[in-house]
C-alpha cells in the first residue's frame, strides 16, 4: 500500500544503460497477494481496461473521470513509486543523451514493470518512452484486457527492431494465471512469452 510505502524498486546501471527493477510480492505480505488476485479494473481510453490494484501500487489514481499526474503542489505525505522513478530516470538520463533504460520485475513487480511504460505514455512522457530499451518480466500476472495489450504492443513496437517486451513464465507458477482470463474478467496476456517446462527448458 502506498501509505506504507510497500512498493519497492531499485535503480542501478552505468553511463549507457540503466535498470529499473520492481520487487515482487513478499511471500507473507497479505496486501501484495490481495493485489495480485484482485479483479477490479479501471477503463482508461484509449488504453482499455487496466488492473486497479497494480495502478494503485504504482502510485497512480484517477482524479474524477480522468487520470492525470500529481503536481508538485499536491502533497500526499509519502513517496509514490511512479513519480519517484520517473524523476530519477530523467535525472540519470540527462547525463548522457545516448543512454537507455530497461524495466524488469518478478510477480507483482512484473506487473508494475509493464505498467510503468504504459503510465509514461498516459502522462505524455514520450522522451522517456523513446529511451526505453526493453521490458522483461518474470512470473508476471495479467494486467489488462485485450485492448490494453493491443495498445501496448503498438507502444513497444519499433519498426525493424526486435521486440521490446518479453514475459518469462515457469509452467508451475500460479501467478501468471491470475487474474483469470474469462469472458467476465477479460484479463489477457500479450507480447512474446518464453515458457519454461518443469525441467527448466525454455520454448
Amino acid at each position: 500500500d502506498q501509505n506504507q510505502a510497500s512498493t519497492q524498486a531499485f535503480i542501478f546501471g552505468d553511463r549507457n544503460l540503466i535498470s529499473v527493477v520492481f520487487r515482487g510480492a513478499e511471500p507473507f505480505n497479505a496486501y501484495d497477494w490481495c493485489t495480485d488476485v484482485s479483479v477490479s479494473w479501471y477503463e482508461i481510453p484509449p488504453m482499455g481496461k487496466v488492473h486497479q490494484g497494480f495502478l494503485t501500487a504504482l502510485g497512480v489514481e484517477p482524479h474524477g473521470d480522468s487520470f492525470r499526474p500529481i503536481t508538485s503542489s499536491q502533497k500526499v505525505g509519502y513517496p509514490l513509486a511512479y513519480y519517484a522513478i520517473r524523476d530519477r530516470l530523467k535525472q540519470l538520463l540527462s547525463n548522457n543523451s545516448d543512454a537507455k533504460f530497461i524495466v524488469t520485475g518478478h510477480s507483482l513487480g512484473g506487473a508494475l514493470a509493464i505498467l510503468f511504460p504504459a503510465v509514461l505514455v498516459l502522462f505524455k512522457e514520450q522522451g522517456l518512452v523513446d529511451k526505453l530499451a526493453g521490458v522483461y518480466t518474470f512470473g508476471q500476472p495479467r494486467v489488462g484486457d485485450g485492448e490494453f495489450g493491443d495498445y501496448m504492443q503498438k507502444v513497444l513496437l519499433k519498426q525493424g527492431a526486435p521486440p521490446r517486451y518479453y514475459r518469462f513464465v515457469y509452467c508451475n507458477d500460479i501467478v501468471p494465471r491470475v487474474p483469470y482470463d474469462s469472458r467476465t474478467l477479460q484479463f489477457k496476456h500479450f507480447g512474446a512469452c518464453v515458457y519454461y517446462s518443469s525441467t527448466y527448458h525454455p520454448k
